[in-house]
């Protein structure tokens, strides 16, 4: 994901025009077909940075695979439920993983490099709807030991139905898998949805703020604050900006 201007010093201001693409990926620890789309996944958000490319990725870890013996420990029912939300504006028969979503409306197998790629190159030429300004307040002690993070957001002509998503990813994770489709390996994720949240937006003004739960075991050094506008009619994605929070907050 990379860090739009402004972002080192934790807020991030209203683009000045431009594409972006939102890389949502639907995946799980307990599928063997996933690992390859996370290594993509990786590889997006490493070359984005590097490009200074407008990119921002989502690593959505679902829990339906968890009765395979190995319950992901990064998996959560409300992003299943947001990848259900998908499969019915896409019409579509059920649910599978690796699910590759780009800017709300392009899906496909999320391993697919050539796919990715297309969806990606096409996003980044069209422009961003509704400027997107986010600032992320300082560090506060939330509830069960861990903290709370207060974003701050301002969306410039956001659709009749918007809807503002947040989510807190984490980069550089690794744990080992005992059991399940991938027992016996070593797993490496980036960019991993730690926290998230939505609400709607309201036409004017467009500007409030939200609260994030995060865990104790996330670390701020390698964590980063999404959020993105969805017009919940056809839930393309209209605006888009980060904040990398290693730049506000502190163990």
């Amino acid at each position: 994901m990379t860090d739009t201007p402004g972002t080192r010093s934790g807020a991030a201001p209203p683009p000045a025009g431009g594409g972006f693409a939102v890389v949502e990926l639907f995946t799980s620890q307990g599928c063997n077909s996933c690992p390859p789309a996370e290594e993509l996944l990786s590889e997006i958000e490493s070359d984005a940075r590097e490009r200074g490319q407008p990119v921002y990725a989502l690593g959505f870890h679902v829990d339906y695979w968890d009765h395979l013996g190995w319950a992901d420990p990064y998996g959560d029912a409300a992003h299943t439920r947001r990848q259900e939300a998908y499969a019915r504006a896409f019409r579509a028969r059920g649910l599978y993983t690796p699910q590759m979503i780009v800017n709300g409306t392009v899906e496909f197998v999320g391993s697919d490099r050539r796919q990715a790629s297309s969806a990606i190159a096409s996003a980044l030429t069209e422009e961003a709807a509704v400027p997107l300004g986010l600032s992320v307040e300082d560090l506060a002690e939330g509830t069960g030991g861990g903290c709370r993070v207060v974003v701050n957001y301002q969306a410039e002509r956001p659709p009749e139905r918007a809807v503002l998503n947040v989510a807190a990813v984490e980069r550089g994770l690794e744990n080992d898998v005992p059991r399940g489709e991938n027992a016996g390996r070593r797993l490496r994720q980036d960019n991993v949805v730690r926290a998230f949240t939505s609400a709607q937006l309201a036409q004017d003004p467009g500007r409030g703020r939200l609260e994030l739960e995060l865990s104790s075991e996330l670390d701020p050094r390698h964590a980063s604050v999404v959020g993105y506008v969805q017009n919940e009619d056809d839930k393309s994605i209209v605006g888009v900006a980060a904040v990398d929070l290693s730049a506000r907050l502190t163990r």
